[in-house]
């Protein structure tokens, strides 16, 4: 693809997506009516151009596809589109491929709308048997491109099988021709039509003749087969499939005698025993059709009845003039059959094991079947059933036979076969199924429990008169996933239902708080709080439950106050970690609540009195870090109490002590330290407005200063966020001495080069306490002014040259500006630093900080009042200008590099923005490589015309090249920028000129790079490759570096030099420089013919081509030697190793 062909971020086509995905199921009618027309109308002009009729297809997917969640639309417009494919079709001047594409056409169709519907508009009159039972006929089986042609004709011939008349009616004088040997109609579609079987075999006239042995041949078929091999499965499913279908569609006096016979086959077959889902589902299935097939349809006469099912008339207690429901059980039939088949039995018992199977769809279907089952059982046999439905509620159960008992019993109770006098067993169960949890491993498993037995109480409250229920409603109603879900029904909300025990925090921050508004579920819901969710073994859980129980503290203060407040400072004494954690989560967000609500309730200090360390430590003080600082928002009259120094001690403790916390919690654990810290010192710090307790800072600002420099990271980096957090008033008459302690350690140094993290939370502690004691003229000690200003951007512009790097990548660079706090303090040459380093940052490879020091590169030009001292404002308001801030991603190399290059031709910021911008062209991410380098390229193509401009880009290249010199961050991509610049002939300008002094020193600086360097990427990058034509269509990692290759371009002794190092690195030790360096030289040479003589040009191709250059080095040496006469350059001398003479060793006597 090429370069400007690539879609923009953002372009049309996603836009269109998105507005595609946007809508939903918002669509109105067929919009695409008319286009379809046409698009079935050309069917016969494209059938035989292979992209056209794919072309087609796929468009007409596109149409079809976006009416998946609302096929309905279509319905008025099936039967034209059925209509002009079934033209095709039946037209015997048809081409064959057109007949597929129209059955193909036909099948998109179904797919959306679904085959029952389409089914009904398939012609179905007795002309049009013999049609479709030709053209199956004439259908390749083993085509597996045409199989949607063979699916379709089956679904016609299913419903052209349901014409009422005798199929022998239509085989004519089959018998009166002895010449022809023709199949009769009905043989024929029993033959074929394995899919539509189910309605031809229970036809009146052929279940007569054709039903045992059908049966027969399947019941053969499920014994030969085996559930282990991929083709046993496929026969076993279809076979079961037709023989659930048969028993379900068939009369029962016709399917009756065959019942025990197919329970018998299929109790061998061990379906259970399967792995596959579908073949256990099947069995289930066809089990309760052969259940009901021994059982006689009726209605149980003893059922639980009611008139009214609706959940919204339930709740409607004082709806005016509201009829009363008459509830009733009807009386028991005396002359009911008690005689059940020996097969229900067994039926039962495998429906009862399905309840238990690893699969829900299993569990489902078996749910189902105990319901249709028990209700032709008489009333005894029935309730046998309910108790062993009950039975699957044992803690020795699995979660799987309680999601499934809940399942039956929901059905049960649906359909009034759960019996009043049933529901004091069957409410306890559904109770402890709606907080049903079983912890494994590190998660749990019980949310589709819960979700099933939410289903009951709904099934419960739609079956039942209010009075049978009025004696649970209490226990039930303390539940929140009921209260959730019976609100969802009343007010028949469109949304999924969140389970409460393992739902996202809007259940637990706002839903309960919609229900608590109900008085009657104020008070469980806030028990069921304490009692089960702050105890959870899941800490996110215990958290939300906290907040969940401040939330719900206005609701009922008093309660909260008098009875939650002390239960959970009882519960902060627990021996058991999870309560403990989550009662101190809990105290603090209630505290703070009736503090807000003016409730004031002594706290205990005992909760403290714990070790911290060890096992749940981490949880501990994260838990009484927050329980601290909202005790201290809450204004809680402790100042002077020793409880105070308990809790600094604290948290100092934590700060100490994060090296041993888990990286994972790390960072929580220390904002909640710093946070309580800043809340604790604003509290109980003060001694009066604005003024600090001596004693108190002196301590606190000393030993925190003292802690910077801690051999241990993350202890540095605890006290530097501390001193950060620190309130005003604290830091006034200490901000020199803080900031000074913060530069120490912000600046890198041999002993502590790795602590990158220690060196980013200080300039964040820096720039956050400018912001603290803000900018004005005054004492350094105690505000940013002109005396210090200096001093805190220097420390900044410093750590802008850090790039630390370990297995994370780049993590030292922090571009934590406090632009906003002395823009109107910058001095001269601050400002022009600040600016260029910031453009340097905004020209580097990593997208991040690109765009985040765009961001402040571009609020430092705009903003209001003007930043003074800005270099080339006018220039980078034109090139910036205000109108483009918001629109430009810097995050996307397309939009950032062709606005940053142009700070080049600005001579103030050229050298930083070359600086970063070679470290992108000759970087890795291939996006940033291409973008980065057309950029550069569109740039110096502007400069050609200009020798000046052109010498003084060059003269700035030269020296970022020497500045940088044996730093691999820079020179390594640095050589790669220049490969791609010589082999696009941007210095060809310069390179006409022998010996230009730009070519002279880069061949040095080349020479000095590689200089005993044992890298192999350097000395393959000083290598190089001229490939003259531009490579930015080449892949990344064919592309080559630039170096001596490169410089060979140059006129006069630069290319003599550079032979010559050419011919050094052709006797390098490392066997695969050697080689390299012949691969790139020959290169070389094909592309400046002009290096080598006319007469000695084959010569010396075929040295460089036929030389095992990876041989021993005599060997190499020689051909060497050979190339140097044919170059005409002199050969290299070996200079011979000087090994120091070891002074004679002398015994001792």
């Amino acid at each position: 693809m090429a370069l400007g062909d690539a879609p923009a971020a953002g372009g049309p086509d996603e836009e269109a997506e998105d507005d595609v995905l946007a809508r939903g199921a918002a669509l109105e009618a067929f919009g695409e009516s008319a286009e379809t027309r046409a698009l079935l109308g050309r069917l016969r002009e494209v059938h035989g151009d292979r992209a056209a009729r794919e072309l087609a297809e796929e468009r007409f997917r596109v149409i079809m596809d976006k009416y998946q969640e609302q096929p309905h639309l279509l319905d008025p417009h099936l039967e034209w589109m059925m209509n002009l494919l079934l033209d095709m079709v039946q037209d015997k001047t048809s081409p064959t491929a057109l007949v597929h594409l129209a059955f193909k056409f036909l099948y998109i169709i179904t797919k959306v709308r679904g085959y029952k519907i389409f089914l009904r508009l398939f012609p179905h009159e007795v002309a049009d048997v013999e049609p479709v039972l030709d053209m199956v006929a004439g259908q390749d089986p083993k085509d597996h491109e045409t199989w949607e042609t063979r699916y379709m004709l089956l679904l016609w011939l299913s419903v052209t099988c349901l014409i009422p008349f005798d199929l022998s009616r239509l085989d004519g004088n089959l018998l009166t021709q002895p010449g022809r040997a023709r199949m009769s109609i009905m043989d024929r579609i029993l033959q074929i039509a394995e899919v539509s079987v189910v309605l031809f075999i229970t036809r009146p006239d052929v279940k007569q003749q054709k039903m045992a042995g059908f049966l027969d041949w399947s019941l053969c078929t499920l014994a030969r087969s085996s559930f282990q091999t991929l083709e046993g499965v496929i026969a076993m499913d279809g076979t079961l499939q037709a023989l659930a279908q048969i028993f379900k569609h068939g009369k029962r006096e016709d399917c009756l005698p065959y019942a025990a016979t197919v329970l018998q086959c299929l109790d061998g077959c061990r379906l259970p025993e399967s792995s596959q889902t579908l073949l256990r589902k099947l069995g289930v299935k066809l089990v309760q059709r052969l259940g009901l097939t021994f059982l006689k349809p009726k209605v149980a006469a003893w059922r639980y009845q009611r008139g009214c099912r609706s959940l919204a008339a339930n709740l409607q207690h004082c709806a005016p003039h509201r009829p009363e429901q008459q509830a009733f059980l009807a009386p028991s039939d005396s002359h009911e059959d008690d005689d059940v088949p020996e097969g229900v039995e067994s039926v039962i018992e495998q429906l009862l094991v399905g309840l238990k199977d690893k699969d829900t769809v299993v569990r489902w279907s078996a749910a189902k079947g105990i319901g249709r089952m028990a209700g032709r059982l008489p009333k005894e046999l029935a309730d046998d059933v309910v108790g062993s439905v009950l039975d699957c509620f044992s803690f020795q159960e699995t979660d799987k036979a309680w999601h499934g008992g809940c399942l039956a019993l929901a059905e049960l109770g649906r359909r009034g076969l759960l019996l009043p006098s049933r529901l004091a067993e069957a409410v306890p169960v559904i109770l402890k199924a709606l907080t049903y949890e079983e912890k494994r491993g590190a998660c749990s498993v019980g949310a589709n429990v819960r979700d099933a037995a939410c289903y009951v109480c709904w099934s419960f409250a739609r079956a039942y008169e209010p009075r049978e229920l009025t004696p649970f409603v209490p226990a039930i109603s303390s539940c929140r996933s009921v209260l959730g879900l019976l609100v969802h029904e009343c007010e028949h909300l469109q949304t999924q239902l969140l389970d409460f025990l393992k739902c996202s925090s809007n259940c637990f921050l706002v839903i309960s708080v919609f229900i608590a508004g109900f008085p009657e579920y104020t008070q469980p819901m806030i028990d069921h709080l304490v009692t089960v969710k702050i105890s959870h073994w899941d800490g996110v859980i215990r958290e939300l439950a906290a907040k969940a129980l401040a939330n719900l503290t206005p609701r009922a203060p008093e309660y909260s106050a008098t009875h939650v407040f002390p239960r959970l400072l009882s519960m902060t004494r627990s021996p058991d970690l999870h309560t403990r954690h989550g009662a101190v989560l809990a105290c603090a967000e209630v505290a703070y609540a009736l503090h807000r609500l003016a409730a004031r309730e002594n706290f205990n200090s005992e909760c403290f009195h714990y070790s911290f360390r060890g096992l749940g430590g981490e949880l501990m003080r994260q838990a009484v870090c927050l329980l601290i600082e909202n005790l201290s928002l809450s204004k809680m009259p402790f100042k002077g109490d020793t409880i105070i120094d308990g809790w600094q001690w604290l948290i100092d403790d934590t700060l100490r002590s994060l090296h041993l916390i888990s990286s994972h919690a790390r960072q929580q654990l220390k904002d909640a330290a710093v946070s309580a810290l800043a809340a604790l010192c604003s509290e109980y710090y003060v001694q009066e407005p604005g003024q600090a307790d001596p004693t108190v800072q002196e301590g606190l600002v000393g030993r925190y200063l003292a802690e910077l420099q801690s051999p241990e990271e993350m202890t540095r980096c605890g006290f530097s966020a501390a001193l950060g957090a620190l309130p005003g008033f604290l830091l006034k008459g200490r901000l020199q001495q803080v900031l000074a302690g913060l530069r120490a350690i912000a600046r890198t140094s041999p002993q502590d080069v790795g602590f990158a993290e220690s060196r980013r939370d200080a300039l964040k502690a820096m720039a956050r306490i400018c912001q603290t004691v803000g900018v004005k003229a005054g004492a350094p000690d105690e505000a940013v002014c002109k005396e210090n200003v200096s001093q805190v951007y220097g420390a900044l512009l410093g750590c802008l040259g850090d790039y630390t790097t370990d297995s994370r990548g780049d993590v030292a660079r922090v571009p934590s500006w406090c632009r906003a706090s002395a823009q109107t303090m910058l001095p001269l040459c601050s400002c022009e630093q600040v600016m260029c380093r910031v453009a340097q940052q905004a020209s580097e490879k990593i997208d991040r900080f690109r765009a985040h020091a765009a961001g402040v590169f571009l609020t430092l030009l705009h903003c209001d009042p003007p930043t003074p001292h800005v270099p080339h404002r006018a220039e980078l308001e034109r090139l910036f200008p205000r109108c483009d801030v918001a629109s430009v991603n810097w995050n996307a190399p397309s939009q950032a590099f062709p606005r940053v290059t142009q700070l080049l031709g600005l001579p103030a910021y050229r050298y930083h923005v070359l600086l970063g911008l070679v470290v992108s062209v000759g970087g890795l991410t291939e996006s940033t490589v291409r973008h980065s380098t057309q950029s550069l390229f569109a740039f110096m193509k502007g400069i050609q015309g200009d020798p000046q401009a052109l010498e003084s880009f060059g003269g700035t290249l030269l020296q970022v090249f020497e500045d940088n010199l044996l730093n691999d961050r820079v020179s390594l991509p640095l050589l790669r920028t220049l490969d791609q610049m010589l082999a696009n002939g941007c210095f060809e300008a310069l390179a006409a000129e022998e010996d230009h002094p730009f070519c002279v020193k880069l061949l040095a600086l080349c020479k000095e790079e590689i200089k005993r360097s044992k890298d192999i990427q350097k000395l393959q990058s000083g290598i190089a490759s001229p490939t003259g034509a531009p490579q930015l269509q080449t892949p990344l990692k064919s592309r080559t570096e630039g170096g001596f290759c490169g410089t060979v371009q140059f006129c006069g002794a630069v290319r003599r030099q550079a032979l010559l190092q050419l011919c050094l690195l052709l006797c390098h030790p490392f066997p695969l420089i050697r080689k390299s360096t012949a691969s790139r030289a020959y290169e070389m040479v094909l592309t400046y013919s002009d290096v080598v003589d006319a007469d000695a040009l084959d010569e010396v191709l075929a040295v460089l081509s036929d030389t095992a250059w990876d041989a021993k080095l005599p060997g190499v040496r020689a051909q060497r030697n050979r190339l140097c006469d044919l170059l005409g350059v002199p050969r290299p001398q070996l200079v011979p190793k000087v090994t120091p003479r070891r002074p004679p060793q002398h015994s001792g006597t």
